[in-house]
């Protein structure tokens, strides 16, 4: 029988009250920074159960037990817990050695293969048999099929496979070291991260190549060399020349490789390559530099022909698809497809000859991912946004007509996965109140059983809650922001302010999720005795096309706009010290800071950036062009984001931070922003974090921390220990 939804919810409530008691009871320790950015993902992260998953086939879940000694199963109604099998059976019958059981993945009901030791292996859960399958290569951006055992890998700038059977396969062989191949394009824009694409048989493996000849090396230096040596990337910048798009498909059976016959400049992009379930063809959202207009086309796969392109998508200031066709199983002949054309990213349906049949989804929320279908194949599964972008939910909706149920019961921030009988979802989530539940839940989202509910990892660490707001902004949309205080927040006393800020696509800072969103190190900042607090403007993501594309031509201005309604909020607080205040962000958020330090002096009284972009003509084509169209065509709207024309509005401290060899927002913005300053005899500050690339990571981050804290306490002439 189902577990009644208000019993769980009890049961939840009484463990919320056990541990706000226990934590009362026990004596706090302080957050150290080392400590909150060390073990961010680890000691202070909710922890989950270990390789939890669904048995393909099956409604069936499997993991590993805490020891990571024994794959364990459940089946509905999952209380009874079953030994799968052992680590010790599995090293004895395999002969290999293993400290832990190792993260497997379902290829049916009675079959899983791992990788140990640079190999893949598979066994048989049923005959309790198993062995060796294919030896993983010496290579880069490996891709396993699991239908046929084969590896897709590069080497350089060309791509190989390793066979099940132990063949080695070249599918590429150029001496030119301007054309890759089986790698991601386009900078890893429009959802591309890989460039590799098995067919449904793992026989013929679609991919990508690019031409980069015309795209200019970018210098970077590389200290670790006696003497330092040049490290090149190519890096198009914005209004130049760009690198050259193909697909390509190979095929094992005769060992050949036939290219798309593409259509469209040469300086086009190929996004979003998907296979037929079938096989025979592939399809391509292929979009103009523009980025302005799209074309599904749909490709033979043996031959390469152009087939028909399916659909057009157009906007007056972008298009940006992210996704593949998801086809509709069983029949092969519809497919669903995400588009934002009606303002918010919803489904479609359409059948492989190009018809739109029906809108699927419809409301004021963003559709994320499809989950899949129930078991009668009438409706479709969605994880999506609520309408106010701060929790996500579950959606049933009814795949022949426009009709959609929200079944979410719990608040917060929910990860999903469907088992493929239709019937049961493992629902992972955690919000401000629970810091990390999983359950099962069933089609209607009704729990069926509770698998663990994790106790808050900072319980006892002496830290301070954060607080979601919502404020409006000049338009009267609605603005997301948080909070942090101190623990010992008293608001007779008033408290200096770190505002973080990132602020651009593709990124929401405020969730209503575990910590609400923040990293660790913030709890440690407010500890020093300041308030965190950081907003998402307009422009960043979660909130539907308008909201996101209102700063085309014109970055940094709708933003700057919205982070004051901060600032004004900030300074109507009585416990707010507004001459003491500091901003700090990374990459869009270094712009962001860079920019409300020298486009609106005089608010914040220091400015740590980092990675910040500077002046967009000098970062790359895909993002760049996306927002603010060429240089070329957009004059008045590059010359107002470019930092360097404000550098004498600079009042106060500001301290640029980056890698020495970021790859992604080059050196040359921070250094020619340097070099303005100079040339306006303006005092600033500078650090370089020697090899490390877009972000500082490892050990190194907490040194980065603890310059950016140390830096605000010195320029606010704060000091932590009086507070």
């Amino acid at each position: 029988m189902h577990q009644p939804f208000h019993t769980l919810r009890i049961v939840f409530l009484l463990a919320l009250v056990s541990i706000s008691s226990a934590a009362t009871r026990a004596q706090k320790q302080p957050l150290t920074l080392e400590e909150a950015v060390v073990q961010r993902f680890r000691k202070l992260y909710p922890r989950g159960i270990s390789n939890l998953q669904w048995v393909k086939g099956a409604d069936t879940i499997s993991y590993l037990s805490e020891d990571g000694k024994y794959l364990l199963k459940r089946g509905y109604p999952f209380h009874r817990i079953d030994t799968a099998l052992s680590i010790s059976a599995l090293k004895e019958a395999l002969q290999i050695k293993l400290k832990r059981f190792p993260r497997i993945q379902w290829k049916d009901q009675t079959h899983f293969y791992f990788t140990h030791d640079k190999r893949y292996y598979r066994w048989d859960i049923k005959r309790h048999t198993g062995g060796p399958w294919t030896k993983v290569p010496n290579g880069e951006n490996p891709d396993f099929s699991p239908a046929s055992g084969n590896i897709a890998y590069t080497i350089d700038n060309n791509l190989y496979i390793q066979t099940a059977s132990g063949d080695s396969l070249a599918v590429t062989r150029f001496e030119d070291k301007n054309i890759v191949s089986g790698q991601a394009i386009a900078r890893s824009e429009f959802g591309i991260f890989k460039g590799t694409f098995w067919s449904p048989d793992g026989r013929s493996l679609a991919f990508y190549q690019k031409d980069e000849t015309d795209v200019p090396d970018y210098p970077l230096v590389d200290i670790t060399t006696y003497p330092a040596s040049l490290q090149p990337i190519k890096y198009p910048m914005a209004g130049s020349k760009s690198e050259y798009d193909k697909a390509g498909v190979y095929h094992i059976a005769t060992d050949s490789v036939i290219y798309l016959d593409t259509k469209g400049p040469k300086d086009h992009f190929i996004t979003n390559l998907t296979w037929g379930p079938e096989g025979r063809f592939v399809y391509i959202a292929e979009l103009n530099r523009e980025q302005n207009h799209m074309w599904l086309n749909k490709y033979n796969a043996q031959n390469g022909n152009f087939v028909r392109t399916l659909f057009e998508e157009t906007h007056p200031k972008y298009v940006e698809p992210e996704h593949g066709p998801w086809f509709i199983p069983k029949q092969n002949k519809e497919f669903l497809w995400f588009s934002e054309r009606d303002g918010f990213m919803q489904l479609f349906r359409y059948d492989t000859s190009g018809q739109l049949l029906n809108k699927v989804t419809d409301g004021h929320w963003v559709a994320l991912s499809i989950l899949g279908l129930n078991r009668a194949g009438t409706h479709v599964y969605v994880l999506g946004t609520d309408t106010s972008g701060l929790n996500n939910h579950l959606y049933k909706a009814s795949i022949d007509r426009t009709e959609v149920l929200d079944l979410t019961k719990e608040e917060g921030m929910h990860r999903y996965a469907m088992s493929d009988g239709g019937r049961y979802f493992i629902d992972r989530y955690s919000s401000l109140e629970m810091a990390g539940v999983t359950q099962i839940i069933d089609y209607e989202a009704r729990p069926v059983n509770l698998l663990k509910l994790n106790t808050n990892p900072m319980r006892d660490y002496q830290v301070g809650q954060p607080q979601l707001l919502d404020l409006r902004a000049k338009d009267g949309t609605i603005l997301h922001a948080r909070m942090i205080k101190p623990s010992y927040f008293d608001s007779t006393k008033k408290y200096p302010v770190i505002v973080y800020v990132y602020g651009g696509p593709h990124a929401q800072m405020v969730s209503n999720r575990y910590l609400a969103g923040a990293p660790a190190w913030m709890y440690h900042a407010a500890e020093r005795g300041y308030l965190v607090f950081t907003l998402d403007n307009r422009g960043s993501s979660r909130r539907g096309l308008t909201f996101e594309n209102v700063i085309h031509r014109q970055v940094g201005t709708t933003e700057i706009e919205d982070q004051l309604v901060g600032v004004k909020y900030l300074k109507q607080l009585p416990y707010v010290d507004t001459t003491k205040m500091a901003v700090h962000g990374w990459s869009f958020g270094g712009f962001m800071t860079t920019s409300l330090m020298l486009r609106t002096p005089g608010i914040f009284k220091v400015g740590v950036a980092g990675g910040p972009v500077t002046d967009w003509k000098y970062y790359e084509v895909m993002y760049g062009e996306r927002y603010m169209d060429k240089p070329q065509e957009n004059q008045e709207g590059y010359k107002t984001a470019a930092l360097h024309n404000y550098v004498n509005n600079l009042q106060g401290d500001l301290l640029l931070i980056i890698g020495s060899v970021d790859p992604v927002v080059v050196p040359q913005h921070s250094l020619t922003l340097i070099q303005s300053f100079v040339k306006a005899g303006k005092q600033m500050d500078f650090f370089t974090y020697p090899m490390h690339l877009h972000n500082v990571r490892g050990k190194d981050r907490v040194h980065l921390m603890q310059k950016v804290l140390d830096y605000i306490d010195e320029k606010l002439n704060y000091n932590p220990a009086k507070k």
